[in-house]
């Protein structure tokens, strides 16, 4: 997908600086796949703890006290995204395709592009329950700041 952006927005550029007709649907795939890169690729953050986390208050907490901020924190990951990402995102998905939403240029349904929100908010909960499994086995315990 990155490769697809990073040759659509070249693509892009050539046609507006070099030939002379700008291509039309190169702006509107360059949002559209942003928006699945960065969907998708918050939800790979947060499985691999690779996400921007603040740990300056847990630092401070002991052990059981840390351990169990990081699962208040698991949990409210786990409630928000299938509260918010996947009931809410795959209202929004049948609402559009429901409406036969279009986008303005590609024609592509606006269903396919709000698909990943309920996507990403699977993944969000998966990701929590494995966190919060991985937390269950001491000798795997791996630092989890949120």
């Amino acid at each position: 997908m990155m490769a697809l952006l990073v040759l659509n927005v070249t693509w892009q550029v050539v046609t507006r600086f070099i030939l002379p007709h700008p291509s039309s649907f190169t702006e509107e795939l360059a949002r559209f796949l942003l928006i699945w890169i960065s969907l998708l690729g918050s939800a790979y953050a947060f499985h691999t703890h690779s996400h921007l986390g603040f740990d300056y208050l847990t630092k401070k907490l002991s052990k059981s006290g840390a351990l169990m901020a990081a699962r208040l924190g698991y949990t409210i990951v786990i409630l928000f995204a299938l509260g918010v990402l996947v009931v809410g995102g795959t209202n929004l998905t049948y609402i559009t395709f429901l409406l036969k939403q279009a986008s303005p240029v590609l024609g592509i349904p606006m269903g396919f592009i709000y698909m990943v929100v309920p996507i990403s908010g699977v993944l969000f909960a998966v990701y929590g329950v494995l966190g919060l499994l991985e937390m269950k086995d001491s000798n795997k315990l791996r630092e989890h700041a949120l």
